[in-house]
C-alpha cells in the first residue's frame, strides 16, 4: 500500500478536520506543506500538526516537490485559483464543499480538472458517516423498497469564520455552508443516477445583520417522483443538529449524528475545554461525540478518497457531484427569489431514474390498498374497485 505526502490549502476549522485525520493514529499518509494567506497562522498550524514547511505562497505549495496530492480546504471564492494551479501543476486535488460558489464557477472547475486528467475527489464528509453509509448500503439492497421521500437537517449557531457570512465570497449563506451537505445525503439515498428536476424553496434572514440568508427550506423532485426535503439554519441553538430521515415503500430509516446519539453529560461547568463542534456552552447536559473524525465521515471519507487515487477509479464522491449540488443551490436561490418550483439547469451525465411503481396484490381481483390486523385477529382490507376504481373495505376471516 503506498503513503502519500499531501499539500493542505487553509489553515482554518476544516484544515484542522482534515489533518487530523490524515495524522491519525498510525496513518501512512501526512501533510508535507500547508499554505495560509497568513504566516503567523501557518507557522502555528505547522507546529501544531509537526508539518515540514508551510508557505503563504499558493504556487509554492501546490508546486511543492515532495507531495503528490492538494487537499483544498479554503474559502469558497478561492476554490477555482487552487484548483486551476493544482491542474496545471498534474496532482490529484480533493476539495472541500461546496465545490463553488456557483454552478457556473463549478462547471469551469469540472472542465480544468476533466480537460487535466487528474484524479478529483469532492470532500462531502457527512455522506460518508458510519451510519449514513451502512443506511445507504441498506436501501442499495432494497430494505425499504423505492424511496419516496428524504429529509435532511442541518442546522447549528452559524460558521466560524468571517468569510462564511459574506455572501460575495461564499456565494450565499445557509443554503451554501450547510445545504450542499443535505443535497448530497438526499441524492445518495434516492439514488445518484436519479436526476433533480425541480427544486421550491424559502429562505430568509431572521437573526443576523448579514444579507445572506441564515434559514431556509428546501424542496428537490426527482425523476422517480421521490421528494428531497432539507431544512438548514444558522439560528439554531443547542449545539449541531445533523438527523436524516429516509422513507420507502417497505421501510423508513431515522438518524441522528450529533445531538442525542446516546452519550449525555451533566456537567456545572468547571471542567471546561471542548466537547463537540459547535457547542455554544460547556454547562448542564452535554451530548458529547466520541470519536468526531470517524462520526462525522472525515475518516472513511479520506479512505475511500486515497483509495480510488491508487486504485485509478471514480472515488464515492467526484467533482461531478459537487457540480450537480452546485446546480440544486442554484435553483434554490431561484426558487426562494420568484416563490415558485424552478428548473435545476446542468449537463447530466447519469441516465435516467423509471417513476416510483408497485405492482399491487389483489383480493377477488380488487387491488389492495391497505391491509390490516383488527384488535380480535380478523383481518380488514381496503381495496380499490377493479372496473370504476373507487375505494371499499371489506372485513375477512383471519
Amino acid at each position: 500500500m503506498q503513503s502519500h505526502k499531501v499539500t493542505m490549502l487553509g489553515t482554518g476549522l476544516i484544515g484542522d478536520f482534515y489533518t487530523m485525520t490524515l495524522h491519525g493514529p498510525r496513518s501512512r499518509d501526512s501533510v508535507g506543506v500547508v499554505y495560509s494567506r497568513s504566516d503567523e497562522r501557518g507557522q502555528a498550524f505547522s507546529e501544531r500538526w509537526d508539518i515540514p514547511a508551510h508557505t503563504t505562497s499558493l504556487e509554492d505549495a501546490i508546486n511543492h516537490p515532495d507531495t503528490d496530492l492538494v487537499v483544498v480546504g479554503l474559502p469558497n471564492f478561492l476554490h477555482e485559483e487552487a484548483i486551476a494551479l493544482t491542474a496545471a501543476a498534474g496532482k490529484a486535488v480533493l476539495v472541500t464543499k461546496p465545490l463553488a460558489r456557483d454552478a457556473t464557477e463549478a462547471k469551469r472547475i469540472l472542465d480544468v480538472v476533466e480537460g487535466a486528467g487528474i484524479f478529483g475527489g469532492y470532500l462531502e464528509d457527512l455522506v460518508y458517516t458510519p451510519k449514513t453509509m451502512k443506511a445507504v448500503d441498506s436501501v442499495a439492497s432494497g430494505a425499504i423498497g423505492d424511496v419516496t421521500w428524504v429529509r435532511s437537517r442541518e442546522t447549528h449557531p452559524g460558521p466560524h469564520s468571517a468569510w462564511f457570512w459574506d455572501k460575495e465570497m461564499a456565494g450565499g449563506g445557509a443554503i451554501v455552508d450547510l445545504g450542499c451537505h443535505c443535497i448530497e445525503i438526499i441524492r445518495n439515498f434516492v439514488g445518484k443516477g436519479n436526476r433533480p428536476v425541480d427544486v421550491m424553496a424559502w429562505a430568509d434572514t431572521l437573526v443576523h445583520p448579514i444579507e445572506a440568508e441564515d434559514n431556509a427550506v428546501v424542496l428537490i423532485r426527482f425523476e422517480s417522483g421521490a421528494l428531497g426535503q432539507f431544512e438548514v439554519s444558522w439560528t439554531f441553538r443547542g449545539g449541531m443538529d445533523l438527523r436524516d430521515e429516509v422513507a420507502g415503500t417497505e421501510g423508513t430509516i431515522w438518524l441522528n449524528h450529533f445531538l442525542r446519539t446516546g452519550y449525555e453529560m451533566y456537567s456545572s461547568g468547571g471542567g471546561g475545554g471542548y466537547v463537540a463542534e459547535k457547542l455554544e456552552s460547556t454547562e448542564g447536559w452535554l451530548f458529547p461525540v466520541g470519536d468526531e473524525i470517524s462520526e462525522l465521515g472525515y475518516t472513511a471519507m479520506f479512505a475511500d478518497m486515497f483509495d480510488s487515487f491508487e486504485a485509478a477509479r471514480a472515488p464515492r464522491e467526484t467533482i461531478y457531484d459537487g457540480y450537480v449540488v452546485n446546480a440544486i443551490m442554484d435553483a434554490a436561490y431561484a426558487s426562494a427569489a420568484s416563490r415558485q418550483w424552478e428548473a435545476v439547469e446542468m449537463e447530466w451525465r447519469a441516465g435516467s431514474t423509471p417513476k416510483i411503481g408497485k405492482t399491487a396484490p389483489t383480493h377477488e381481483g380488487h387491488a389492495i390498498v391497505k391491509e390490516e390486523t383488527l384488535p380480535d385477529g380478523r383481518r380488514k382490507l381496503i381495496l380499490s374497485d377493479k372496473d370504476t376504481g373507487s375505494v371499499f373495505d371489506v372485513v375477512v376471516s383471519g
